[in-house]
């Protein structure tokens, strides 16, 4: 007898300890050895690598090739040399001076980059501008201040054309606060300056501030300096502002992976996600500065790398990839420079939520703002020409639930290291 309850007591212990011992995080049990994941990430990798046949060999379509098939005429800006940019400031000085001393004042014809002013061109996956234009009086109360600062960024860029030296937009700001009285001010007409002159902004000398970062299998020479992006410890790279002293790109890498959020940068750093399946880990910390946008597609079309990105399942998180792919609407005349083609959306989508088992208490109810937000892409021909777009984001809406990448953290912290992004390579699970 008091050997069976022993067994008894054994027997309870083995069920309790059975019941107390942790489940394996999901989908974790699908995982194929590292060897396996990776001889397929380099057949992928290797096919975007591969020289263009013969056949395929034709010079990329320009916004010049389709010019004549386009519904309406449109605008594009150039690289120019600070020799270039100086001229023709110089130039328009002359025409206006010329106005002023036939009695006429004068005006600026500045490129209107209002929101109904853009075009989606699906043969380039991007949004370019309208060659559509509106007059800047000094003459009118209206515009007599804008035409001011416009003068004055005109007179600053000029400044740094002699001079050969580069300056930030915060700069730019404080050399007359009262005047601009916001940077947003100065930001914005310095843009219009970029289209009137028909340069890109790195053009004018005038850089942002350092944001995004880079991490991972990449070297590269910083104004002669090389770089190694493997010893940059978990902070990374600052990515240069002025991606003209950036060059010898190098590396081993099989993909280049583009992350939303600082946070999730963070975790694959710290993993170094890079050495176990190598990659150049790349964020810009929300929405994408010029700087990052440029870097990105500098190492794209120099590496030729495919791209994946990982960003929250929302529809900002949607927003954010396609202003890295088709450019965005305030930006529309450089988004020749400023774009990566075929981005592959990696994660998290939608659909993700009941795939990966995301509890209920780690996904987000969408506001009445998110859900109109997410039916406005909806109707964007970019994301119509993509239909697992369409369908991701019709799960969304339909749903009316969004997550952040962090959501998957409910299964350890480093489940996106270890079990999600791995799965998601092995089964190529992108679109």
């Amino acid at each position: 007898m008091a050997d069976n309850r022993k067994r008894r007591r054994a027997e309870h212990h083995d069920a309790s300890a059975n019941h107390l011992s942790p489940k394996p995080p999901p989908l974790q049990n699908r995982l194929k050895p590292d060897d396996a994941i990776l001889t397929s990430l380099k057949q992928f990798s290797d096919s975007i690598k591969s020289p263009p046949s013969s056949s395929d060999s034709k010079k990329p379509l320009t916004l010049a090739d389709l010019s004549p098939s386009l519904s309406a005429t449109c605008r594009e800006v150039t690289d120019l040399s600070l020799s270039s940019v100086q001229s023709t400031i110089e130039s328009l000085v002359l025409s206006l001076t010329k106005s002023i001393l036939a009695g006429d004042g004068f005006s600026f014809l500045i490129p209107s980059r209002s929101s109904s002013n853009h075009l989606y061109v699906p043969e380039l996956d991007r949004i370019v501008l309208r060659d559509k234009s509106s007059l800047r009086p000094f003459s009118s109360v209206s515009s007599v201040r804008k035409a001011t600062i416009t003068a004055r960024i005109l007179a600053l860029v000029h400044q740094l054309c002699t001079k050969s030296i580069h300056v930030t937009k915060r700069d730019l700001f404080y050399t007359d606060v009262k005047l601009f009285q916001d940077q947003t001010q100065s930001d914005a007409v310095l843009d219009d300056v970029s289209c009137l002159i028909g340069c890109t902004r790195s053009s004018l000398n005038v850089v942002a501030a350092e944001k995004g970062v880079v991490v991972g299998r990449l070297t590269f020479s910083d104004n002669g300096d090389v770089i190694d992006c493997t010893r940059m410890g978990i902070g990374g790279k600052a990515i240069p502002p002025n991606i003209d002293r950036v060059g010898d790109m190098q590396s081993d890498a099989l993909f280049i992976l583009l992350v939303e959020k600082d946070a999730a940068y963070v975790r694959l750093a710290e993993d170094r996600f890079y050495n176990r399946f190598p990659c150049i880990i790349i964020t810009a910390k929300g929405q994408p500065d010029v700087a990052t946008r440029l870097f990105l597609r500098k190492l794209k079309m120099e590496l030729r790398l495919p791209v994946l990105a990982l960003v929250d399942s929302d529809p900002y998180g949607l927003k954010i990839l396609s202003v890295y792919m088709c450019g965005s609407k305030n930006m529309s005349y450089d988004s020749a420079n400023l774009t990566t083609p075929d981005i592959k959306w990696l994660g998290i989508r939608p659909s993700d939520l009941d795939k990966y088992r995301i509890p209920d208490q780690c996904r987000l109810p969408m506001s009445e703002q998110d859900i109109k937000t997410g039916k406005e892409l909806l109707e964007e021909d970019f994301v119509k020409k993509n239909p697992g777009w369409v369908q991701e984001l019709e799960l969304m809406v339909r749903t009316k639930q969004k997550a952040e990448i962090q959501a998957l953290s409910s299964f350890g912290f480093q489940y996106l290291s270890e079990v999600y992004l791995p799965l998601k390579l092995q089964q190529q699970d992108w679109l």
